[in-house]
């Protein structure tokens, strides 16, 4: 069988080369052009030809809907972000920075996976009476057989850790002595052909490849980890998925900046793109769904890193509140909402004197135009001026939020700091602010209103609709009093607290 060649072809205009090149011949563009396997024409012209004698176009009332089965992974957080679970034939990607702990999310997932197995009352890892294949892991034979068609075990295909490396992971995650001892089945291999041929020989419940910058195709010449091999091994574990119907999971790594290719190349090909965020030595970690088939993109997971690995967060809503003095100038509560979850999130501000030349503007999980544009907004319709002062923003827990509900609370603390005045305590805020220095309504009002009146909040300022009501919302919910506003002047005036006695305005 003759061994498949390789063009680079430009991801700009489509243009093919021999080699590689910096730069595209045909449209110029820089750094486009990408290792690509050339199909055999034999192959080509028998798909045309199933093509040709396939279905024919059926009317849309008339398509029959799949049963929709999902495999839980017995993780709440990660099945809420996948929308109630992995698909059958599926393929996901896990993304995050390294060391953020992607491989101790999808270790504990197929734990989960494989104590759900057990407690249903099947038998994860004991050998069939006949029919099996012995597997090989690492090169050597295990001493277990598994029947085709056993849906009851994982498969762990590790190309960055040796099978020793990952027993020491699980031994940390208590996975070694449970049900998961004999359920996940490990194999370190790079090569895709032989992780897809294991695959097919254990048939398990679900496929773990970590990471897919580290497995290649012997077909292509690039090393493991660029564009060519990544997509090339993608596009394979991506046929297996669908023929097989075995959902399969993909840990990729990606900097901060997003410079990494290979995860950002894979983002058209797979049905969920998943990202685990959260500082290296912060204990919070969240995970999105940037892209996903089978749910909802704007759900949120929240874990606790520790000891023994990422555990779920009992009480998302509370988890980013610092436990520190709020009666501090400079801090504000928010109630943002992530999906259909509620969260309360400290807004923090630091305003100082400029000392010399342009007044610095820092920002940590705000968006830092929203902060320049809020900066104005309070020096032309809160006299509030800032212009001469450095300013710091953050949110407090690492949290990144884009939602515009943190435009207030964002105020207000910018607005504290200055003054030297606390935010009353027990105050909650959430609304939009327009240029002209009005606060508009955001989605999800009362549910975000009854969250903070359940964490003990007293006092919530909010846009006022028409007529200076906050709608369907009442003025009071339980022990909670909802102030509606109007313009952001008037919301930091019921905000911040009186100066005390004998103390003269900053």
């Amino acid at each position: 069988m003759a061994r498949p060649t390789s063009r680079f072809v430009c991801q700009a205009c489509g243009a093919s080369f021999p080699r590689w090149e910096g730069q595209c011949r045909a449209c110029d563009a820089w750094n486009t052009l990408v290792e690509t396997l050339v199909r055999e024409p034999g192959r080509a012209r028998a798909a045309s030809r199933t093509l040709e004698g396939g279905a024919p176009p059926t009317p849309l009332r008339h398509l029959e809907e799949p049963e929709l089965v999902r495999c839980s992974t017995g993780i709440g957080e990660l099945d809420r972000v996948l929308g109630g679970g992995l698909v059958p034939g599926s393929l996901v990607l896990l993304g995050g920075e390294p060391g953020v702990g992607k491989s101790t999310l999808v270790l504990a997932a197929a734990a989960g996976i494989a104590t759900r197995a057990a407690e249903a009352g099947s038998s994860p890892g004991r050998a069939p009476s006949s029919g099996g294949r012995s597997l090989s892991v690492s090169g050597a034979s295990t001493g277990t057989t598994h029947a085709p068609g056993q849906r009851d075990t994982v498969l762990y295909a590790s190309g960055e850790e040796s099978a020793g490396q990952l027993r020491l992971r699980a031994s940390r995650l208590g996975l070694v002595d449970g049900p998961a001892g004999e359920a996940i089945l490990v194999v370190a291999e790079t090569d895709v052909e032989r992780i897809v041929e294991r695959a097919r020989d254990v048939a398990p419940a679900v496929l773990v490849v970590d990471s897919i910058q580290t497995v290649a195709l012997d077909e292509l010449d690039g090393p493991p980890g660029s564009v060519g091999q990544v997509r090339e091994a993608a596009l394979r574990l991506l046929q297996y998925a669908k023929n097989d119907g075995v959902p399969v999971v993909l840990v990729g790594h990606v900097t901060k900046d997003g410079s990494l290719a290979g995860p950002k190349t894979l983002e058209h090909l797979v049905d969920a793109v998943l990202a685990l965020e959260g500082e290296r030595g912060g204990g919070l970690r969240l995970l999105r769904a940037t892209k996903n088939r089978f749910g909802s993109t704007e759900e949120v997971g929240v874990f606790a890193m520790g000891e023994e690995g990422l555990r779920e967060v009992a009480d998302p809503a509370r988890a980013f509140l610092a436990e520190v003095d709020r009666g501090a100038p400079g801090s504000a509560i928010g109630a943002t909402l992530e999906g259909s979850r509620p969260l309360m999130v400290e807004v923090q501000a630091l305003v100082a004197p400029a000392a010399y030349g342009t007044p610095r503007r820092t920002a940590s999980g705000i968006d830092q135009n929203r902060l320049a544009l809020l900066l104005a907004v309070l020096a032309r319709r809160a006299g509030i001026g800032l212009a001469a002062h450095d300013v710091y923003a953050s949110v407090a827990g690492g949290l990144a939020i884009e939602e515009p509900a943190l435009d207030l609370p964002l105020a207000l603390a910018l607005a504290s700091s200055l003054r030297d005045r606390p935010v009353r305590a027990g105050t909650v805020a959430a609304g939009e602010i327009g240029l002209l220095g009005e606060l508009r309504p955001v989605s999800g009002l009362a549910r975000r209103l009854r969250e903070a009146e359940r964490l003990g909040f007293e006092r919530a300022i909010v846009p006022a609709e028409r007529g200076g009501r906050t709608g369907e919302i009442p003025e009071r919910i339980g022990g909670l009093r909802v102030m509606a506003c109007g313009t952001l002047r008037e919301a930091v005036t019921l905000a911040l607290a009186p100066l005390p006695e004998g103390a003269a305005a900053p």
